[in-house]
């Protein structure tokens, strides 16, 4: 078994837990995601994400600096198991050597502050790709969900700004992929009309099976799937079933199954990837961590996907959309 995961937020959790004194590695933690767990379990290439909480963060361009300073310590001090990469090459590379690859990732793409130049140095550092949002509007554009506001519908009005498509056409032309995960209804089309090239939804499910607002409509995924893009299973526990006001909601196996067979049944096989939000989610009970992936395989298997579609779920679906997207 080989993994690709789209998503997780391990560095910002360990960047967090070192600023409170606290100990922790990229190594070995007590988070969701380390790369003893990772190594152990088949994985042949994450994503890690550096997060930004525009609200929270005094100053956002600055916040993210700090994050890949820690992220290129923590590369550096594990070369043995892992190194980044910067083109679809040194993921072979890597693997040929027995070796992970990690991608760089920045969730929030307002920490550009609608910069090129800053877009331009996150592609130098090797941020690969990028959300165009996370939960607040910004210079590139509109949320689906904005954080602190009581109207839970989705967006259809308000998506990409004009800068939001030019920062688009320039990630192409760079050879960073888009993220619609968190972006809004009428910015996903907006994406879909600008860009040329396939873009993913890193970590998003389906709203047919989850009405949450953070999934993707039936037609959202069988347009990105015509596309040649991807979208990453997210773990969260509230993108997977909705809970009464109050319960319990823990995460079950068999709701990410559910929602891995609607989207295969909508948009076909190779629209379905891994994107497990781990370290920027609760712990989902039965999936709790690196080291539990198999548990996934598993199910998906008993539910009926056969070895062939599992592969492709698990890894060569994203590493296709890589191909087609990276530099060679």
């Amino acid at each position: 078994m080989k993994i690709i995961d789209m998503h997780c937020d391990t560095v910002g959790e360990l960047f967090a837990q070192k600023a409170q004194g606290r100990d922790g590695t990229l190594r070995k933690n007590g988070l969701h995601v380390d790369l003893a767990r990772m190594k152990e379990s088949g994985y042949i290439l994450q994503n890690f994400a550096l997060f930004v909480q525009m609200r929270r963060d005094k100053d956002p361009w600055e916040q993210v600096c700090g994050l890949y300073e820690f992220y290129e310590r923590e590369l550096e001090a594990n070369g043995d198991l892992i190194a980044p990469v910067y083109r679809y090459s040194d993921m072979e590379e890597n693997d040929r050597a027995g070796r992970m690859s990690a991608l760089l990732t920045v969730e929030e793409g307002g920490v550009c502050k609608g910069e090129p130049e800053k877009l331009r140095k996150l592609y130098a550092w090797g941020v690969r790709m990028m959300t165009l949002t996370w939960n607040f509007p910004n210079e590139l554009g509109w949320p689906n969900f904005i954080k602190g506001r009581t109207v839970r519908g989705p967006e259809t009005e308000k998506g990409l700004t004009e800068r939001g498509r030019e920062f688009v056409a320039l990630m192409e032309e760079m050879g960073m992929i888009p993220d619609v995960s968190h972006l809004s209804d009428k910015g996903f089309y907006d994406v879909l009309e600008t860009a040329k090239k396939p873009f993913v939804a890193s970590h998003s499910n389906a709203r047919e099976v989850c009405p949450n607002v953070r999934n993707l409509t039936d037609d959202m995924i069988r347009k990105l799937a015509e596309r040649g893009g991807v979208m990453g299973l997210n773990f969260c526990a509230d993108f997977l079933e909705n809970a009464r006001e109050g319960a319990e909601n823990p995460g079950t196996v068999a709701a990410v199954v559910r929602h891995a067979r609607h989207i295969a049944d909508t948009g076909g096989i190779g629209v379905l990837g891994l994107g497990s939000d781990f370290d920027g989610i609760d712990t989902h009970r039965e999936l709790p961590g690196a080291q539990s992936m198999g548990r996934l395989w598993e199910a998906l298997k008993a539910e009926g996907f056969t070895e062939r579609q599992l592969d492709d779920i698990f890894w060569k679906n994203v590493m296709r959309v890589y191909r087609d997207t990276l530099q060679k």
